[in-house]
């Protein structure tokens, strides 16, 4: 290989990592921005030149050019589980010199499709999607359209969640979660379990369903059985799916609510009626987000590492982009408080 073509092939990443920098230092040092000083700026243009190096523009406009924005699209800023993300992806923002936008879509493809074409149109350097996906590719189809002509102008993206996208993602294991959490209420010897959920059109909601049918499974149970009651994924959307579960439903023993907020819903209703949690009714969440612990019961439910998620989604997109979508896939782990207890006899 001669020196022009290594010289092709060397990245941003490799400048940084060779001068001990960050990729926004290294970009901003070669391209004469500030907020770096000369002694670094000096000795990161000298192994650049030593390397090689030829700055790739786009990179240079994401980390230090006059673009220096990132897109957050999400789906209610006001669940707890986006803002943890949110903060993740502020926190690195911040030690990468970057302005992190935030958007919201309220779950709805058109109004998230407008809010990535804005994005698109503001010349932001990156977009992070965070939330499920769709379970129908179809309702996806035209923004994967406008991300891959981003991408294919220089743009990078990274998803939180299953997606349609064929772009770089961070997996959280939504339906072993839902597994375990599920085989902690069988183990305790719930049978009549209801399932409170948001739309069944979202991967994630999808994804934990076939955790919660693994264990069922597992048990020898048949979970066609298990009422499903869908509603909004939110606090409200609790409060009527549990309303729905014990008017028709009125034997059972415990509630699973697929996220943390309608969890919360689910206990403010049964507080209003009167009905003792975990005594009469146990009730799960998902996420663990951080008010979990301080309810009254404190709420059982899995936990993923949101603000993790967040992180990790942005510092893929700041890497040079692979020749295939990279996973990064986070665990989810079980925890038990006391808003879940044996079925009352």
């Amino acid at each position: 290989m001669s020196s022009r073509e290594r010289a092709a092939t060397l990245r941003l990443q490799d400048v940084a990592a060779a001068a001990g920098v960050s990729i926004a230092t290294a970009s901003r040092s070669l391209s004469g921005s500030p907020g770096v000083s000369a002694t670094v700026a000096q000795r990161v243009r000298d192994v650049a030149a030593d390397l090689g190096y030829v700055a790739n523009m786009h990179a240079r406009s994401l980390a230090g050019g006059p673009t220096r924005s990132v897109g957050l699209v999400v789906h209610e800023i006001g669940d707890p589980y986006f803002s943890e993300i949110a903060s993740g992806v502020l926190g690195v923002g911040a030690r990468e010199g970057l302005t992190v936008q935030i958007c919201h879509t309220g779950r709805d493809p058109e109004r998230e499709l407008a809010q990535l074409r804005t994005l698109i149109a503001n010349r932001v350097g990156a977009i992070i999607i965070a939330g499920s996906g769709l379970v129908d590719p179809s309702l996806q189809a035209a923004a994967k359209v406008e991300l891959q002509a981003f991408r294919r102008s220089g743009g990078r993206v990274a998803v939180i969640g299953r997606h349609h996208l064929g772009v770089d993602a961070v997996l959280p294991d939504n339906t072993e979660g839902a597994r375990a959490i599920a085989q902690h209420l069988l183990d305790l010897g719930h049978r009549r379990i209801a399932v409170a959920t948001g739309s069944l059109s979202l991967t994630t909601v999808a994804d934990r369903i076939a955790g919660v049918g693994e264990a069922f499974a597992a048990a020898g149970l048949a979970f066609g059985d298990v009422p499903v009651v869908e509603a909004d994924f939110t606090r409200a959307g609790g409060k009527v799916a549990v309303e729905e579960i014990l008017d028709e439903h009125p034997g059972t023993t415990a509630v699973m609510a697929l996220n943390d907020d309608m969890a919360i819903g689910v206990l403010s209703a049964l507080r209003a009626r009167g009905i003792s949690v975990p005594g009469q009714v146990s009730v799960t969440g998902f996420d663990d987000v951080a008010v979990a612990g301080d309810l009254a019961p404190s709420l059982t439910t899995v936990r993923l590492p949101m603000g993790e998620m967040g992180e990790q989604a942005l510092l893929l997109a700041l890497k040079e982009p692979g020749a295939r979508p990279r996973r990064r896939t986070v665990g989810a782990e079980l925890v038990v408080r006391d808003s879940s207890a044996a079925p009352p006899a």
